[in-house]
């Protein structure tokens, strides 16, 4: 979109209030609304939408933080990779702090380990030439946003001859976890706001299951307040005229079908797994990728198996991450939030995330500890 001023167009305070105005004026009944991406969360919370909306409008907090729902035994993983002295364990951003069942990747690091945090999937093959000798094991997670980056990374390794490199891969995808909550039962959802990175790859006809199945709008807007702000007022619409469908306020990057040159390249190295165990939420059926087995001899979990622990491992007992992932709590819900639990001192990844509900609330909401 040529000439925009993103912060005078997507977060001027005057078209914030007027859209607030409009919804406030149109909406005729209660609207749960899930957020599913956590980035949605944090403009929501930075930028106090949740406070200037009618109070039939309500945000439900969804699944959609790659580290929030990455289980502790997965994580356990890494950490057990990381005691080999001939391994070297990469990965994104937050994951190095998400806390497993007895440490983190972080701490690790500090012990000695040889544990490196990349800004880009790329970054693994400098690491991995300077390294000849040594494994070089990229820990790789994230959304369908991040996966045609570790698919093109795997490529380039074949193409290079690289020998030393290794992928745990930990993508997940975002339909079937909303399809368990919504099964579940146990939350009450009346449409979503769906994600904008997401979206780019894999384009908006994902989402068409979840309003055939749900009878649920689904708008998928950009990361700006008035982007969310202008999908509510969508959804709101669309209540009022008895529409359940799937649209696209963010139309300056997501189409219908998506990236199919990014698709095309994820398939050609990756399939869905038969099950994939989320923090806090369980088991989901086809719910993440593993390398196709033709690529076994770059997959960190068949060479280095004898290696990895296999137990199941349950958050800690006073954290309501889980809760706060089905939608089902909210931060404030929480007795530990803010004191026990904190930025620097987590509990629970919801906390660690710098897309975490509860880091959003940590940083913009009001300290309203229950």
């Amino acid at each position: 979109m040529p000439n925009v001023d993103y912060l005078k167009d997507f977060r001027d305070s005057k078209r914030i209030k007027a859209l607030a105005k409009l919804i406030e004026k149109e909406v005729k009944r209660p609207i749960n609304i899930m957020e599913v991406c956590g980035g949605h969360t944090h403009t929501i919370m930075k930028y106090g939408l949740n406070q200037i909306l009618p109070p039939e409008i309500d945000f439900i907090h969804g699944p959609g933080c790659p580290v929030c729902i990455m289980p502790k035994e997965r994580i356990d993983h890494a950490i057990a990779l990381a005691q080999d002295e001939n391994n070297i364990i990469a990965t994104l951003g937050d994951m190095i702090r998400v806390p497993g069942s007895q440490s983190s990747l972080q701490k690790e690091r500090a012990k000695g380990k040889n544990v490196k945090m990349v800004y880009a999937p790329f970054d693994i093959l400098k690491i991995a030439q300077e390294n000849p000798d040594r494994n070089v094991i990229y820990f790789a997670i994230g959304f369908e946003t991040t996966t045609p980056m570790t698919a093109a990374l795997i490529e380039k390794v074949i193409q290079l001859g690289l020998k030393n490199v290794y992928f745990h891969i930990n993508h997940v995808l975002v339909p079937p976890p909303v399809k368990a909550i919504m099964d579940s039962g146990e939350a009450k959802i009346d449409a979503f706001i769906g994600p904008a990175h997401v979206s780019v790859i894999t384009g908006a006809k994902i989402y068409q299951e979840i309003v055939d199945l749900y009878n649920t709008p689904v708008v998928v807007a950009g990361f700006e307040p008035v982007d969310i702000m202008e999908s509510i007022l969508w959804i709101v619409r669309q209540f009022n005229e008895k529409r359940r469908e799937v649209e696209i306020q963010y139309k300056r990057a997501v189409n219908w079908e998506g990236n199919t040159k990014a698709q095309e390249l994820i398939n050609r190295y990756m399939e869905p797994r038969e099950t994939f165990r989320w923090r806090g939420i369980g088991d989901i059926p086809y719910s993440a990728l593993k390398l196709k087995d033709e690529y076994s001899e770059l997959d960190a979990e068949k060479v280095f198996t004898d290696m990895l622990p296999n137990q199941p491992i349950d958050d800690h007992k006073l954290c309501i991450c889980g809760d706060i992932l089905k939608g089902v709590a909210k931060p404030y819900d929480c007795r530990v939030f803010g004191t026990a639990c904190t930025p620097q001192n987590p509990l629970g990844s919801c906390m660690v995330s710098s897309e975490g509900a509860c880091a959003a609330y940590y940083k913009y909401g009001k300290l309203e500890i229950v």
